[in-house]
């Protein structure tokens, strides 16, 4: 399916081992329920780092993406005012995320991309 706006928004992040089962179980049965209720998100996905093989300039590489969080959401927004609504901001808030699984996140990396054909 096509990107239906113009803005995607990313949270990348890595999570403290034996922490994760928690992680993941909060952002997929809170988390993302909650920020799907915010005026102006269209969409979220939930992404994994994946080891990558490809070919560039006629050579096989095996890249391990050093440095990159592991996990990714990406987030549908109809416009970057999105992220600094009230909405938004009880939202990030709200159930287990603040207390039980935010301070066990690190790396953590957030940003905002804007199509450029729309």
């Amino acid at each position: 399916m096509p990107f239906q706006t113009t803005y995607l928004f990313s949270a990348a992040m890595d999570v403290e081992p034996g922490k994760e089962a928690l992680f993941n179980e909060v952002y997929d049965t809170e988390h993302v329920p909650l920020l799907l209720r915010v005026p102006g998100i269209l969409s979220v996905a939930r992404f994994q780092t994946q080891e990558l093989t490809m070919i560039i300039g006629g050579q096989r590489k095996t890249i391990l993406g050093e440095n990159e969080p592991t996990y990714n959401a990406l987030y549908e927004l109809e416009s970057p005012e999105v992220l600094t609504s009230d909405a938004w901001a009880k939202a990030v808030d709200q159930g287990r995320w603040p207390d039980q699984v935010r301070p066990f996140t690190k790396n953590r990396r957030h940003v905002l991309y804007r199509r450029l054909v729309p």
